[in-house]
């Protein structure tokens, strides 16, 4: 029987024998390139001219965060609110980002151990002319497959760049939420407000109506200036149900966004209220701060990260792998003898793999994952490409659309005073009534489009918040979502 000193010292021998493995493997680098940020060039500043209230001035962070805040509207800020703690999308992306954090757990778990216990149990007979035999187990078995050239140490780069990309689309999707709930309020005003246009129209046009049939029937008027009159009513009339159902389409939409069911915000929104008031300047940045904001060209950069690290985990499989198993436990043909020391049996040694063949698969899984990265890094440049493209597009409405509405704004004064005219000069015989009905529905139309820039001019500015990464940062509580 071997003594418990000798156990021990064989024992302390193959603990020093694993050491000396393990630190011997300790310097091994990690084969595959290692990862480097892009270095792409931008413009140092924006091509569209600023003006109309666009300043060449640096981002404020804390404003950009809470774009909505400077419209000064609580309601608007409330739906934004609700829509951050209900919307379904934003819920499914929050769920992506702890899906993605349990893939690295199990990318790092494969740094350590497995220890798996075992235990059994039976009974055996070989023949007829042999006695049974009991025999029972009880141990515990170790393996522990050494990153020799940094494959396992590559995964758990992809997975960490993988859970920072989820991160980045969780932001990206809150940018859109934001965004989306605000066009959504504005629509709803932007419609309120040419319901009250139609239906202001509307009431001139029945006023004109009621005096044209009077003096239709005092024979001061023919036939077909009645059924002029009238038949530019009916139209009028005509547009008031496509407007409402267009505003009942939005208002469900803008339920939806909050994770309600369609209707659920009619109440809130039942009071016609004006336009939010645009702030006298916004700060444009620079293209630079647009690319740091950003989180769709964030949440690409970290793709092409995670795909560089699998080169170095396809690359890993061209190497050895060595795996060091162990095992200890007890054995012993009577139950009663199971926890005695004489029971006892261990084992443990390294082994070593290595394919020395597999029809180049291995090779040509590297060259898949280097095309990988390869997209990757396009879809990077693309993604920048995108982010400014956006940005600019979304200046030059904002400024486009100010200018539009302030020749609206000149066009509509005259109108009106045409319309006026117009009305005086007929009912004092110095023109026909075709030139009413061309003032009113001149007036009509001209209202209608200005209250169309109205609120597309605020559209764009919220369309041009969402293009420079806007609305991310300022969601209280939100950080804790994806914090590790």
């Amino acid at each position: 029987m071997i003594s418990t000193r000798s156990k021990l010292f064989s024992r302390t021998r193959a603990a020093a024998l694993v050491g000396a493995v393990l630190a011997g493997l300790g310097g091994c680098a990690a084969v595959g390139p290692d990862y480097a940020p892009p270095a792409g060039s931008v413009p140092v500043a924006w091509h569209t001219e600023l003006r109309e209230g666009l300043a060449a001035e640096a981002l404020a962070p804390e404003l950009l965060a809470r774009w909505w805040t400077t419209f000064n509207d609580p309601l608007l800020a409330d739906l934004i609110e609700q829509a951050v703690n209900n919307n379904l999308d934003l819920r499914q992306a929050t769920a992506r980002v702890r899906e993605a954090r349990g893939r690295r757990g199990i990318s790092r778990a494969g740094q350590f151990p497995v220890v798996d216990a075992s235990g059994s149990a039976g009974t055996s007979k070989s023949s007829g002319n042999a006695e049974s035999r009991d025999f029972f187990s009880l141990g515990f078995d170790a393996g522990w497959e050494i990153d020799l050239f940094g494959g396992v140490h590559r995964s758990v780069e992809a997975a960490e760049a993988e859970l920072a990309a989820s991160k980045e689309d969780l932001r990206d999707v809150l940018v859109s939420l934001t965004a989306e709930v605000a066009l959504n309020y504005l629509d709803t005003r932007t419609l309120q407000a040419r319901l009250t246009v139609a239906e202001a129209n509307l009431e001139i046009q029945q006023q004109t109506y009621e005096l044209i049939e009077l003096r239709s029937r005092a024979g001061l008027s023919d036939e077909l200036a009645l059924q002029q009159a009238r038949a530019n009513l009916e139209n009028t009339r005509a547009q008031i149900p496509a407007l409402r159902g267009s505003l009942e389409e939005v208002k469900n939409g803008l339920a939806v966004l909050t994770g309600r069911a369609p209707g659920g915000v009619h109440e809130l929104l039942a009071e016609i209220r004006p336009l939010p008031v645009l702030p006298p300047t916004v700060a444009a940045g620079i293209p630079a701060e647009t690319l740091r904001q950003r989180p769709d060209i964030r949440r690409a950069e970290r793709s092409l990260a995670a795909q560089t690290a699998r080169i170095g985990v396809a690359a890993a499989d061209l190497y050895p792998k060595l795996r060091l198993a162990g095992s200890i436990g007890l054995e012993s043909l009577k139950a009663s003898d199971l926890l005695n020391s004489a029971s006892e049996t261990w084992s443990i040694g390294p082994s070593v793999s290595w394919n020395i063949f597999d029809a180049g698969a291995i090779r040509q899984n590297i060259e898949v994952q280097s095309a990988l990265q390869e997209q990757a890094l396009l879809a990077y440049e693309a993604a920048v490409l995108g982010g400014l493209r956006e940005v600019e597009n979304g200046l030059s409405a904002y400024v486009e659309e100010q200018l539009r509405r302030q020749r609206l704004l000149a066009a509509a004064d005259a109108a009106r005073q045409a319309e006026s005219l117009a009305e005086n000069q007929y009912q004092a015989g110095l023109v026909d009534f075709t030139t009413v009905l061309d003032a009113q529905r001149s007036l009509l139309s001209l209202e209608d489009q200005l209250s169309i820039s109205d609120g597309a001019v605020t559209a764009n500015l919220v369309r041009l918040y969402k293009a420079l990464g806007g609305g991310w940062e300022g969601i209280a509580d939100f950080g804790s979502r994806i914090a590790d």
